[in-house]
């Protein structure tokens, strides 16, 4: 009986044994399981914060990045408005010299149309001037003048407003025929201004009759003009 129980006693010692060794061997596996396991997560963990660590200075990085532009934008804006400051008055002393300019043009338009009507008062002043020395010269000649002198055809009631040179110009005219400004301006030697300013008083008198269907006009003397003029010739002759 005491053998069974010895033979018992140490099956049951070499189960619990062999029980617990093979629970010491899962326990070292699950060890080591945990142990690798752990050692993953820790290499994940470092991973992720090497990661999240980058990520912030590239995000500090770009912040700065932003801070420098954004001052450098701040400078520029502040420089524009310096300078739109500055340009302001230039523009408005730019305006203000235009305008000047443009007085100062006016101002020799109208002094160059005043000179050219002094210089053709002038020259009608020294046409009759010759007119006159030649008429004195006569009269010293000849002591006694039996019959009134022809009065000139420039001098007649119908043209007595009229000058040398529209007088030569309605003559020129009624002889050749119609014509434009430019190619009075050429025969009279007056400027374009000055030209035209003159036919449109003799169109304005009622001399002229002007074709305006192209430009530049053509003017043509007034058959009644023409007739006068012819007759006055003749009549002169």
């Amino acid at each position: 009986m005491i053998e069974v129980l010895l033979l018992l006693t140490g099956v049951l010692l070499a189960t619990t044994i062999v029980a617990s060794f093979e629970y010491y061997r899962h326990v070292r596996k699950a060890q080591k399981e945990y142990e690798k396991a752990r050692d993953a997560v820790e290499d994940i963990v470092l991973s992720f914060n090497r990661e999240l660590k980058r990520e912030a200075d590239r995000l500090e990085l770009v912040a700065y990045k932003v801070e420098g532009s954004t001052a450098k934008a701040n400078a520029s804006l502040k420089k524009v408005e310096s300078i739109e400051q500055k340009i302001m008055p230039i523009e408005a002393k730019v305006r203000a010299i235009t305008e000047k300019d443009e007085n100062v043009l006016s101002k020799i338009v109208d002094v160059d149309t005043k000179t050219q009507t002094i210089e053709a008062v002038q020259l009608t002043l020294k046409t009759k001037m010759t007119e006159l020395e030649a008429q004195i010269q006569k009269l010293a000649e000849v002591p006694e003048i039996k019959s009134e002198p022809v009065i000139p055809i420039r001098r007649d009631k119908a043209m007595s407003a009229l000058t040398d040179t529209e007088v030569i110009v309605l003559e020129m005219l009624s002889v050749e025929g119609p014509k434009t400004a430019p190619e009075i301006k050429e025969r009279v030697r007056l400027s374009r201004e000055h030209t035209a300013r003159l036919m449109k008083k003799l169109y304005e008198k009622g001399y002229l009759e002007r074709e305006t269907g192209k430009i530049p006009f053509s003017y043509r003397i007034k058959e009644e003009m023409k007739n006068f003029l012819n007759k006055a010739e003749s009549e002169q002759v």
